[in-house]
């Protein structure tokens, strides 16, 4: 299992339109084979920040949340709607409770 923590921070005049962006990409992840859960919030502390955890049963299936549309669309405008380089970590997870 893979685990992802993805966190971003909008230039404030773009949050709105990089929300928009992240609502189509969890809509689009969610269901995706091999996507155990994909979920996104906003930062409570700052409200220009997203963050996204991301849960995967394998390689293959981050592979195909990451080859969406959506996600390459949203990445490509990520100078223009970022006010700093975006953040990840992964885990890879051998077991769970």
């Amino acid at each position: 299992m893979i685990v992802v923590r993805f966190k971003v921070k909008c230039k404030p005049e773009k949050t709105e339109q990089a929300m928009a962006l992240f609502k189509e990409i969890v809509a689009a992840s969610q269901p995706l084979d091999g996507v155990a859960s994909f979920d996104m919030g906003r930062d409570i502390t700052d409200p220009d920040s997203f963050i996204a955890l991301e849960v995967f049963e394998d390689r293959a299936a981050l592979d195909r949340q990451e080859s969406l549309a959506v996600v390459k669309k949203t990445m490509s405008l990520f100078e223009e709607l970022l006010a700093a380089e975006p953040k990840a970590t992964i885990f890879h997870v051998s077991s769970t409770e």
